[in-house]
């Protein structure tokens, strides 16, 4: 982890965007392997009306990422997403093909198996360089694929994140446009708040 702290990681709400773009370079030069997957809108709100839930489906996605590494992985961290830590980590072991073991989870192990040593916690990506070189990389990874999805649709949405104004504004008026439904999690609350807001003003 010491060579993520040497070149400036930290966690990724804390840098800047042009920062985090700079470090996804350096990351990527330091890291011995690097696997990114994308959850889609599709995707998400395919799984939510099964009943999956949204840390259901990060672990799934978790697990197949690991899964991809080929080199031994002695230690695995997790940004636990769950209300317990711990079974996020379960969540993860159970849909990974390697033999791993849950920090704070007893179980038998079988001898001469070498099992990877996974720690699920919360706000790891404040505790962990490592944790936090990969919540960098999923950001920008983000941010690129918003930037995207303006360039495809010709809408600017701004950042994306319900915090921002340009964002609320461009869903709010898009809301039946089909390209942009589904490019959009209809379980979203946000998306909740804007249908009432037209059914009540509009």
């Amino acid at each position: 982890m010491k060579k993520f702290a040497d070149i400036g990681v930290r966690d990724s709400k804390l840098l800047t965007p042009k920062r985090r773009e700079e470090l996804y370079d350096q990351i990527r030069d330091v890291a011995s392997a690097i696997e990114v997957g994308v959850i889609s809108a599709e995707e998400i709100n395919e799984a939510m009306a099964k009943g999956i839930s949204l840390n259901e489906l990060e672990a799934s996605h978790f697990a197949q990422l690991f899964d991809k590494v080929k080199h031994d992985v002695g230690e695995l961290y997790l940004d636990s997403p769950d209300v317990i830590e711990e079974r996020f980590g379960m969540r993860v072991n159970m849909y990974s093909k390697k033999p791993t073991r849950v920090v704070g989870i007893r179980g038998n192990r079988k001898s001469g198996v070498r099992y990877t040593k996974v720690v699920s916690e919360h706000k790891a990506d404040v505790k962990y360089p490592v944790v936090s070189a990969s919540s960098i990389i999923s950001k920008v990874t983000r941010d690129m694929e918003i930037r995207k999805l303006c360039k495809t649709s010709g809408i600017d949405f701004g950042s994306g994140y319900p915090s921002d104004f340009k964002t609320i504004d461009a869903v709010r008026k898009n809301i039946g446009n089909a390209y942009v439904e589904k490019n959009i999690r209809k379980y979203w609350k946000t998306i909740g708040r804007i249908k009432q807001t037209k059914l009540t003003y509009f």
